[in-house]
């Protein structure tokens, strides 16, 4: 992963500051992204400096995949350990399942405004959908005789959700909270594109309407870091929550 980041960076800076192939118009080359650094962490730009962006669009992903994940994982669970509960939820859920998370950005700011809010309600609806689906897949999934063996020996149905269904479906589970960490990442920047006051996605906006490509650039990257950042915190909860699942 090292070397292949290198090759990139060395290809970025040939190609942009030496060779000069891909304009400076078309791509950044690195110095425009390092004053769009420099600007962003002392002046400051689109309203407020990189920490100020960085805590808006990193508490609004936390809080929202929070919410919607434990939510999501909850439904899933439920649906896929009761078929009763199914039956009456499935209906709700598969009508409004196909609508993208994306496709809310213009009832969010009608209902919420361009502010935290209506980003907190898009990426939510982003995170909550895998959460549910891989969930109940993973609930599904486990062996009938396995239900039926603590059935025999006397289990309780709490005991069988807590002790048999639960744990059984802890590597779908997270597999979905995986998913919608990525979800939450995607649906937060471009609700931030369409609408918002701060956060790096307006960053972004604001740079593009600048024609400030190194802007947009940096915008970007952190973007990713946060993103990589937020994945391995999960991966590291996952190794702790699942031991026996290590390869």
């Amino acid at each position: 992963m090292t070397a292949t980041v290198m090759v990139a960076a060395a290809a970025w800076v040939v190609l942009t500051s030496v060779a000069h192939v891909v304009p400076a118009s078309r791509f950044p080359a690195p110095l425009d992204v390092l004053h769009a650094g420099r600007q962003l962490a002392t002046s400051g730009y689109a309203g407020a400096t990189i920490w100020g962006h960085v805590a808006t669009s990193l508490g609004t992903v936390i809080g929202a995949f929070a919410v919607a994940g434990a939510a999501g994982t909850l439904l899933g669970i439920l649906m896929g350990s009761s078929r009763r509960f199914e039956a009456f939820v499935n209906p709700v859920f598969l009508l409004l399942r196909p609508i993208p998370p994306l496709a809310w950005i213009p009832l969010a700011i009608v209902w919420f405004g361009i502010g935290v809010q209506s980003k907190i309600f898009v990426v939510s609806l982003a995170a909550f959908v895998p959460a549910a689906i891989n969930s109940y897949t993973g609930v599904r999934s486990i062996d009938p005789a396995l239900i039926a063996a603590a059935r025999v020996h006397g289990a309780s149905s709490r005991v069988v959700l807590g002790e048999v269904l639960i744990p059984g479906a802890l590597p779908m589970i997270f597999t979905g909270l995986r998913i919608s960490l990525q979800a939450s990442w995607a649906a937060l920047v471009a609700a931030e594109l369409v609408g918002a006051v701060a956060g790096l996605g307006h960053v972004m906006t604001s740079a593009a309407y600048d024609i400030y490509p190194g802007m947009v650039l940096y915008a970007m990257l952190w973007v990713g870091g946060l993103g990589a950042t937020t994945s391995l915190a999960l991966a590291a909860l996952e190794r702790r929550a699942i031991p026996w699942a290590r390869r």
